[in-house]
């Protein structure tokens, strides 16, 4: 699905460079490189704060503690989307709250926010759902109306633009109060290893998560707040560095990937391929993912696994039907798209490193299969 290796070979000499360096200097921990990533990330995204640290999921679980966070508050999210942004929810004894997502970008859908709120509801966590951009306008719209926060879980984005209702851009994880990413390695902007980081234009808010993210502390020994041990290593930040200078253009060559997939397997009534807006950069595709009708999907799969292709289906159980997460209160006549996707949607491998011929060959299988 994600080519490491070939991407890694064009920048070889620079990232070795740099882990050398860091085992030169002996900073493995909060050192310059990790520094001058967070600078260098907070120009890249336009934004005050970014504060680094250990993971994704930790980035989200420490985005809801800064913004204090009570039991018994729900937070409402989508329902089609990886675990992480629900286990956090429940990790904090918050109520989790999932609802449907749209069939168009497999984005959280505004009327079922509007419809889930209730006097508890305190937050809205959007998804930016396989690279696109979730309806921020009308997000953050629904939040001025009931003063509730927004935390936009931006793993899967990271370098997307939103073009604004005043026809300016701004990239997501900016938009509302907090946004949170992860740098696993099959990330768009992924490390050697795990990582994440929290954005905020927050002054106060941004204070806060500095410290929660060092044992509550701002003066060594001195616990201010309930905090949490959890740091982006010196090691992963120069490969992070080395990536953020080259961030535009991967995004740009997974566009180009997605177009030509699109091209390929345009015009078959059973393939409905990912929304493309004219400009794209809105999407940075870290999935393409497909739906398939009147096809078996399942079969699919197997069919190309059995070519070697690679393929995935996220995510084949919804979240509300998760053991971990059902809840009484979910009723499925509120869930048909959700349960219509995790039957349909099929991703293809997306990544830097992908050629045309490669390209041709998967869409001619996939062609191959569902004209059976």
């Amino acid at each position: 699905m994600v080519d490491l290796k070939g991407q890694y070979e064009k920048i070889k000499e620079e990232v070795d460079a740099g882990i050398m360096n860091v085992i030169e200097s002996t900073a493995y921990i909060n050192g310059p490189e990790v520094h001058a990533f967070q600078k260098e990330l907070e120009e890249y995204l336009d934004v005050k704060h970014v504060i680094p640290c250990a993971n994704g999921t930790d980035a989200l679980q420490i985005a809801m503690m800064g913004l204090g966070l009570e039991p018994g508050d729900e937070v409402i999210t989508a329902d089609f989307t990886f675990a992480a942004t629900v286990e956090v929810i429940a990790l904090l004894r918050l109520t989790p709250v999932l609802v449907d997502v749209n069939p168009f970008n497999f984005n959280i859908d505004p009327e079922a926010i509007r419809k889930a709120i209730t006097p508890k509801t305190k937050a809205i966590v959007p998804v930016h759902l396989f690279g696109q951009v979730a309806n921020m306008s009308e997000i953050m719209e629904i939040a001025r109306e009931h003063d509730l926060y927004v935390i936009e879980d931006n793993a899967q984005a990271i370098g997307a633009n939103y073009l604004n209702e005043d026809g300016t851009k701004s990239k997501t994880g900016t938009i509302g109060n907090v946004g949170t990413t992860s740098f696993f390695p099959s990330k768009n902007l992924g490390c050697y290893g795990d990582g994440g980081a929290i954005f905020t234009n927050d002054d106060d808010l941004a204070h806060t998560i500095r410290g929660i993210v060092n044992h509550g502390m701002y003066v060594r020994y001195h616990h201010d707040v309930v905090g949490v041990n959890s740091r982006l290593d010196s090691v992963q930040a120069t490969v992070l560095r080395s990536k953020l200078r080259r961030l535009d253009q991967y995004n740009e060559a997974r566009r180009t990937a997605a177009r030509k997939y699109t091209a390929a397997l345009a015009g078959n009534e059973k393939i409905i391929t990912p929304l493309i807006c004219d400009n794209c950069d809105c999407h940075v595709f870290h999935q393409y993912t497909l739906l398939v009708k009147e096809t078996d999907r399942d079969a699919l799969v197997t069919y190309l696994n059995q070519h070697d292709i690679p393929c995935g289906v996220y995510y084949p159980i919804p979240l509300h039907l998760q053991k971990a997460y059902a809840d009484d209160r979910y009723q499925e006549k509120d869930f048909g798209v959700t349960n219509r996707l995790v039957k349909e949607c099929i991703s293809l491998p997306m990544h830097t490193e992908l050629d045309d011929e490669q390209i041709k060959f998967i869409t001619d299988k996939v062609l191959e299969f569902v004209n059976s």
